[in-house]
């Protein structure tokens, strides 16, 4: 197998996220799970919402990472409600590389067939006939492989063993023990650490001990009961709470005697908080619940429309003080969410309201507008943050596209659904999604009318060929081109046909047709520029520039490869940039001169990993390790072709599916290995290979932590060259650009190329950040 092809995470441990609250009982349940799992390869834990299931999934994988060779991996399902994309999840979360040809499900299969692992599929119960179908295939394919569920009922399956997860240990309101005794039951213990949490000086008391005791019977041992009520300690004592607590539970619990009593009482608990919010609040509620993973102020005030009053942010707040809304923590806005349980729960409100329709639209717009600013800021200077904005949103992207393109449901949207997938074309590329990607738009294509919107159609169909295309798939991209082509018939539409005609370019320079890429792309490049198209003039430069060079007129392609450079420039972007430096970094190294690569490539790679562009990162590193080996650093390249390996998979790709490329990767890796001899390369490979994706990073940059506490403000991944030095002195000393060309006497596109460059080296942002740098140097040397 070829050492680039072997696919793992690039997060050594697996992908088990920290506890972020105390983990309290559960030891006999804990040994239960390994019994069986030890037993059976497919466990499933069950019980009612709320009950723990998937926190004692966590502790039960934590414990167990270190029995498993290739450890322990998370599939969150809670935020998925399609079931046709349940393969195309996990493949996404895993960071597993796609095929060419191949389903998700065979890439699953493929990526598991020899490892030894558990995989923790956690809240099925909304897919449980995909999951079971899902699992049942990875275990009879992949021996090594071991599955832990959640669901709130088993999933079938031929030798699944189930556990159903008891409410938490409590005494017996009829003979309770000693006051001090309270400690032995973990249900009495989760309420005193949640109430400590709620209200720090709570503490428990000789007279307060027998009522936690009687309210945590009182609510089942159900976790998510319990902190619903800890909650209401902010505005009652225990005893209020235990007495409302029975009024309430009396009252509610008439109406559902069919339902078990741990049920009855989540339920009427739940009840208890909606009917003790606002009506604006309980509005709030249910018209959120749309919200499919996590949500910003913005777009809660859009959705929620006329119930806020204006008031939304008092809203939120007043549901967040209620503990309805959990606050995310992180950098930025501040983000909420719904658990599973407090969601579906005010889903059925709105329904019953009859409101569910016409919120769901309001959720498809507000989306479906954010994906339209996308695509017209793209070309700018805030690529990082509608990178940031959109892998937040992700889920709800998700719900929007499944919303307006479900044929059953009153408020599709099947053309609008189009151009949302259309939209999160470029967000798709860079997350390496293709898969996804080609699934969104094949699915709102075949929804949408054949005799509407032709050119919109061929366009979508000529975004999947590049996809296609992407997976290495030549054949089936040029199919899907031709049928674009039919498409359009004989209306004139050029831009849509420069589009065609640009991937078809691509296609033929993946296929090494020097002869017919450079024709191609430059028919496209013609119209794009006599239509003032930013996006495709740049895509079509750096494509024309590449087959003009690879077809023996290296000087031809490297001037497009810099106007490409300089158009980058004056809009102060990254994305193209970056492409455009590591084509002109593979150009380098075809023509024998890797120092000068090295600096390319190492720049090139600097703006992708801000944009987390993992395709153009794997492209980058894989090259940075052909410029090692010809610098004679063969051990540097050994780990680079490692460390690239893993970029690869993250990118869902391998370079061995790009026919130009693939050559020159092969060469140098197999030279690198004669020079090391196979054990030290394989030793460095290996190592590079487990890095995590940062240290990979690092590793390729040459960036170096300088002594503890250190930051990205004392780390500086490149050094300047003499003139950029030079140029940074004028800007610190409040220079414009066009006085630096005048002093110098260069030009003024030189000028702004070499402050571009200074600003990616020191990863600053500002002229003001030169300037203190500079100030800084020049302190360290007085």
């Amino acid at each position: 197998m070829d050492s680039t092809a072997r696919a793992r995470s690039r997060t050594a441990g697996g992908n088990l996220p920290a506890e972020v609250t105390s983990f309290v009982g559960r030891r006999r349940e804990i040994t239960l799970t390994k019994r069986l799992l030890a037993d059976s390869r497919i466990v499933t834990l069950t019980g009612p919402g709320g009950i723990g299931k998937s926190r004692l999934a966590l502790r039960v994988a934590t414990n167990m990472r270190r029995s498993f060779r290739d450890k322990v991996w998370l599939v969150e399902l809670g935020d998925l409600d399609d079931p046709d994309l349940l393969a195309a999840t996990v493949v996404d979360q895993l960071n597993i590389p796609e095929s060419s040809g191949g389903t998700e499900l065979d890439d699953l299969v493929g990526y598991f067939r020899e490892r030894e692992t558990l995989l923790v599929l956690d809240n099925c119960e909304h897919l449980v006939e995909a999951c079971a179908r899902l699992v049942d295939t990875l275990v009879s394919s992949c021996p090594g492989v071991r599955v832990l569920a959640t669901s709130r009922q088993s999933l079938g399956t031929a030798g699944e063993s189930t556990l159903v997860v008891p409410p938490l240990q409590g005494p017996d309101p009829e003979q309770l023990p000693a006051p001090e005794a309270y400690e032995q039951y973990a249900s009495v213990r989760l309420f005193a650490e949640r109430a400590r949490a709620v209200v720090p000086e709570f503490e428990v008391t000789p007279d307060n001990a027998p009522v936690l005791m009687r309210l945590c019977q009182r609510l089942d041992g159900n976790p998510l009961a319990i902190e619903l009520a800890v909650v209401r300690l902010r505005s009652l004592s225990p005893e209020q709470l235990e007495e409302r607590l029975h009024e309430r539970y009396e009252l509610l619990s008439a109406g559902r005697r069919g339902a078990p009593r741990r049920q009855q009482s989540l339920r009427a608990l739940i009840d208890w908080s909606y009917e003790l919010c606002t009506e604006q609040d309980r509005r709030a509620w249910a018209r959120l619940s749309v919200f499919a993973g996590s949500f910003d102020l913005e777009a809660a005030e859009y959705v929620l429309g006329e119930a806020t009053q204006g008031n939304t942010a008092t809203l939120i707040h007043s549901l967040v003080d209620k503990s309805i809304l959990l606050r995310e923590s992180g950098e930025g806005p501040s983000r909420y969410r719904l658990s599973h349980a407090l969601r579906e729960y005010g889903l059925e409100k709105l329904s019953a309201a009859g409101e569910r329709a016409e919120t769901e639209i309001r959720h498809h717009r507000w989306y479906a507008s954010m994906v339209e600013r996308f695509s017209a800021e793209w070309l700018g200077d805030d690529q990082v943050g509608w990178v940031r904005r959109l892998r937040a949103e992700q889920a709800n992207l998700r719900a929007a596209l499944h919303l307006a393109s479900a044929p059953d449901r009153v408020n599709a949207e099947p053309e609008g659904a189009l151009r949302l997938a259309m939209g999160l074309g470029r967000y798709w590329q860079l997350r390496g999604l293709h898969a996804e990607a080609r699934h969104w738009l094949d699915r709102t294509l075949a929804l949408t009318a054949t005799e509407h919107a032709r050119g919109h159609r061929a366009l979508a169909l000529a975004m999947s060929a590049w996809f296609t295309l992407l997976h290495g798939d030549v054949s089936g991209a040029r199919r899907s081109l031709d049928t674009a082509l039919t498409t359009l018939g004989n209306e004139h539409a050029p831009l849509e046909r420069a589009h065609l005609t640009q991937v078809y370019g691509m296609a033929a320079l993946f296929d090494r047709d020097t002869e017919s890429a450079p024709r191609l792309l430059e028919n496209a490049l013609n119209v794009f520029r006599n239509h003032r198209d930013p996006q495709g003039e740049l895509f079509a430069l750096i494509g024309l520039g590449l087959a003009r060079a690879l077809g023996g007129h290296g000087r031809a392609g490297t001037d497009l490869l810099d106007e490409a450079l300089a158009i980058t420039t004056g809009r102060g972007e990254l994305y193209w940039r970056s492409w455009t430096l590591w084509a002109l970094g593979y150009l380098k190294i075809l023509s024998g001169e890797p120092e000068r690569a090295d600096s390319a490539l190492k720049e090139a790679l600097t703006l992708q990993r801000r944009l987390g562009n993992l395709l153009a990162i794997a492209f980058t590193m894989d090259t940075m390790a052909w410029a090692a080996h010809d610098l004679g650093n063969h051990k540097r390249a050994a780990y680079l072709f490692g460390a690239a390996g893993g970029a690869w998979e993250s990118a869902g790709s391998t370079p061995n599916l790009y026919t130009a490329f693939a050559g020159q990767h092969r060469d140098h890796l197999l030279a690198t290995k004669r020079e090391l001899g196979d054990e030290d390369y394989n030793d460095a490979f290996d190592r590079g290979y487990r890095w995590s994706s940062e240290t990979a990073l690092n590793y390729a940059l040459d960036i170096k932590q300088r002594g503890r506490g250190s930051n990205r403000d004392n780390v500086h991944p490149m050094p300047l060259t003499n003139r950029e030095h030079e140029i940074a002195r004028l800007v610190a000393q409040g220079r414009t650009n066009k006085e630096i060309a005048d002093l110098l006497v260069i030009a003024l596109r030189t000028v702004e190329g070499h402050v571009q460059h200074i600003l990616t080296k020191l990863d600053f942002t500002s002229r003001a950040q030169i300037a203190g740098w500079v100030a800084g140097q020049q302190s360290e040397q007085s």
